[in-house]
């Protein structure tokens, strides 16, 4: 990953149910949806495709995830 990124990033997918939050280029925490139901996980990328993930979370956007304001994760993670 570029070293110019600044983290934390947000990211969403489309259908408003994954939100994320990348820490930091190995790290990142996400809320999931399912159904009514709301899971929230950290994850670290200690394998390749964990890494691969995350280089498309932050830089094949709008393909893959939307870039979000940290507000929007931070409500999704309190009142979603």
């Amino acid at each position: 990953m570029p070293d110019s990124i600044q983290f934390p990033q947000f990211r969403k997918y489309k259908n408003n149910k994954h939100f994320f939050k990348l820490i930091n280029p190995e790290e990142f925490e996400e809320i999931s949806f399912i159904g009514k139901k709301k899971l929230i996980m950290r994850h670290k990328a200690k394998i390749l495709p964990d890494r691969n993930f995350m280089y498309d979370l932050l830089n094949d956007t709008p393909n893959t995830a939307e870039v979000i304001q940290e507000q929007e994760y931070e409500y999704q993670l309190n009142n979603g």
